[in-house]
């Protein structure tokens, strides 16, 4: 048994086929990338396994479970957590409440999520920041804080949209550091990432896609010398 698998998913809208019988397998804790041209259909897929958009066909199991018409809450409680492109903290509130918000997803009491949201901040090195606004953060700040809310659900598996994005060198090392402690800690990671200095340092094997369908799969070496994945993607000159 997978433990999750994308099984023949199709999205359908309105005529445009924007992922058309994509499959992929997971195994637990594997660090799996998503790559392909801006618009090839990666955050749609993120979106159809959190059910933000139904499935047209196909169909999405976690842990020999089918999640398929779940609702998005209800995969969240599964195990499936989720940081997205465009980070939107609340912005009206602290650093902790924002992380302390996610919590109660498996928490009842303000104790108990305030003592996770600590765990987590310090695990992803905001603790300092904790009293400061949400809003007052710069881009590397607002994508940890993405990061840290997403693990308050105490996700298994967790999909990275973009985290990287914005981000200068020494953040870019920070991030991937940050992503393979994830990983070392027992999550299964799902990552998006148009910046290939993270999608290859981390990733164990990575799927491509381009007009929402797969075009390749493999070790990233093997993906970044793929004929097709060069001509749709990564220009003329491999990145291996």
């Amino acid at each position: 048994m997978n433990f999750f698998e994308v099984r023949d998913i199709s999205k359908n809208f309105g005529g445009l086929m924007a992922v058309n019988g994509v499959s992929f397998q997971l195994e637990r804790g594997e660090i799996f990338g998503l790559i392909g041209p801006n618009g090839s259909g990666k955050t749609t897929i993120f979106n159809l396994i959190n059910n933000y958009f139904p499935l047209t066909s196909g169909d999405i199991f976690f842990k020999g479970k089918s999640i398929k018409g779940m609702k998005t809450h209800q995969i969240c409680h599964l195990g499936v957590g989720r940081t997205f492109q465009v980070v939107k903290p609340l912005k009206r509130m602290t650093v902790l409440e924002n992380v302390m918000a996610s919590a109660f997803c498996r928490v009842n009491s303000l104790k108990e999520a305030q003592r996770s949201a600590l765990e987590m901040l310090e695990f992803c090195n905001l603790l300092p920041e904790k009293e400061k606004s949400a809003a007052s953060l710069p881009i590397a700040g607002r994508k940890r804080l993405e990061i840290t809310r997403a693990l308050a659900t105490k996700p298994e598996l967790l999909l990275l949209d973009e985290t990287a994005a914005g981000l200068n060198p020494k953040e870019l090392d920070e991030a991937i550091e940050l992503i393979q402690r994830i990983r070392d800690r027992g999550v299964t990671v799902i990552i998006v990432e148009h910046i290939m200095k993270v999608i290859m340092t981390i990733s164990n094997r990575i799927h491509a896609i381009n007009y929402g369908q797969t075009i390749a799969e493999g070790t990233p070496e093997e993906v970044a010398n793929n004929k097709e994945v060069i001509e749709a993607y990564l220009g003329e000159e491999s990145y291996a």
